[in-house]
């Protein structure tokens, strides 16, 4: 039987603010984290990426290559970032040039489980629990849903 090869990362040529708070274990590398950002448990923060002050990010969250995140931020437990479109009708499978960013507002909470593909999400907006952002957001508000629609308070 052959032997695995492991790869680990834990945390790795990461640029720290000022009282910036993690919950262990965590995976962040060549990131970015402003001042009195909160990082819960497992998880992942991938190179080129930047968070704003004093942005929360719960558990099991995932934020890939090329997602800026503004202050005050709130990114709930489970919420995905996706960089890859599978614009060839798969994944890029090492064509990073075919990856696309992310840009989220300031001010902007993520809810549990959420998944936002590339896009841009202005300033003061709430994303349910489960929804799935599509599209870019240009007006504060609530949006909810597959795909994310703005909804009535």
């Amino acid at each position: 039987m052959g032997e695995p090869r492991r790869l680990s990362s834990g945390i790795v040529d990461v640029d720290f603010g000022e009282d910036v708070t993690i919950v262990e274990p965590v995976n962040l590398y060549g990131c970015s984290i402003s001042d009195s950002v909160f990082i819960g448990p497992f998880v992942e923060i991938q190179k080129n990426v930047s968070i704003g002050a004093r942005t929360r990010i719960q558990s099991h969250a995932f934020i890939c290559e090329l997602v800026t995140i503004g202050e005050d931020c709130f990114i709930s437990h489970g919420a995905m970032f996706i960089n890859d479109t599978f614009s060839s009708g798969g994944p890029a499978r090492g064509n990073q040039s075919k990856w696309k960013s992310t840009i989220i507002g300031n001010h902007v909470s993520i809810g549990t489980n959420a998944t936002i593909m590339p896009v841009k999400i202005c300033d003061n907006v709430v994303i349910g629990a489960g929804s799935v952002v599509t599209k870019n957001i240009t007006e504060p508000g609530n949006y909810a849903g597959n795909p994310a629609r703005k909804i009535e308070n």
